[in-house]
């Protein structure tokens, strides 16, 4: 009798990727003992992504390409379309991929028996960094989970998540709710995260990596190693959209209305200072800790922009 293998829908959101897609989507479609079926949807693109993908799947019927929309303007409200418009019945897991990554032939495969082994509702890993000039680096995001760290932070690159049905069922449904307001949320990894954790479902982090991450000019985020990520982050720490972000996310999430959080959550000069005593709660990584309580202390005192 045949081994039935997980059903998993792979949710793509592509945008002028014809450097890399194809490699991408082989990588995708190769996947080891997993049934895959892969989900497109474009952002209208001047590079002839939309014409190569729509014959891609023409030859290929584990590939959809969903019809035409107007500018998303950004992979999160990209990400958000699939997830609105995409019918999940018969699938088991879904699974978030970018265009210019490559994943290893097991990527799949391990995430959904880490998922069933460890009864948890949603997966993420580490990643390997790729440049054009051969330098790897490994991104190390399998930390210990703690108490806060969803209010601020992701669990690792979207392109690693893969979630129960369940959980994507319900994060669907609040979506739908609050689909205006979701319009403002500029990282979809990092609202995927803070609603799984705020509501109840279980998260692992792989420590080993599950793909080729690769690093160009074009990316959103990118691996945020070296000096000027660092003083990009604080630029936008400065600005206001980092603290704007919290906000929305805990908004959208229900945590903004806690009592405890939401009082720390206004983010005034008195309570970002008592927030900064709590920064073992609301980072994983030791540097990013520290890096948080400075950040907490020096906007108090400081201001920015967005106050």
């Amino acid at each position: 009798m045949p081994v039935k293998h997980p059903k998993v829908a792979v949710l793509l959101a592509a945008y002028n990727g014809m450097q890399w897609i194809e490699e991408q989507l082989v990588s995708i479609l190769g996947q080891l003992s997993v049934d895959v079926t892969l989900h497109i949807s474009i952002d209208p693109s001047t590079d002839g992504t939309e014409a190569w993908c729509r014959a891609y799947a023409a030859e290929h019927p584990a590939v959809v390409v969903l019809p035409d929309a107007n500018r998303f303007g950004g992979a999160s409200r990209n990400f958000f379309r699939l997830i609105r418009d995409v019918d999940f019945d018969g699938y088991d897991f879904v699974a978030f991929a970018d265009q210019d990554d490559i994943w290893y032939p097991d990527k799949l495969h391990r995430a959904t028996q880490a998922l069933q082994a460890r009864g948890v509702d949603a997966y993420s890993s580490n990643v390997t960094a790729f440049w054009p000039n051969g330098r790897t680096l490994l991104l190390d995001k399998a930390q210990p989970q703690v108490a806060w760290d969803f209010l601020f932070e992701a669990a690792g690159p979207g392109c690693t998540y893969v979630f129960r049905k369940s959980l994507i069922e319900a994060l669907k449904g609040s979506m739908l709710a609050n689909w205006q307001q979701l319009q403002g949320v500029t990282l979809h990894d990092w609202y995927f995260y803070a609603f799984a954790r705020s509501h109840g479902y279980r998260w692992y982090i792989d420590p080993l990596p599950s793909m080729d991450y690769r690093q160009h000019e074009r990316n959103q985020v990118g691996a945020n190693t070296g000096l000027s990520p660092l003083i990009a982050r604080y630029k936008t720490i400065h600005d206001g959209w980092w603290f704007g972000q919290v906000h929305l996310i805990a908004d959208l999430v229900g945590q903004g209305a806690k009592p405890f959080k939401g009082v720390l959550l206004q983010l005034r000069r008195t309570e970002l200072m008592k927030l900064s005593f709590s920064a073992w709660q609301c980072r994983r990584r030791v540097r990013d800790k520290i890096f948080f309580f400075f950040i907490c202390w020096f906007t108090a005192l400081m201001g920015n922009k967005a106050q």
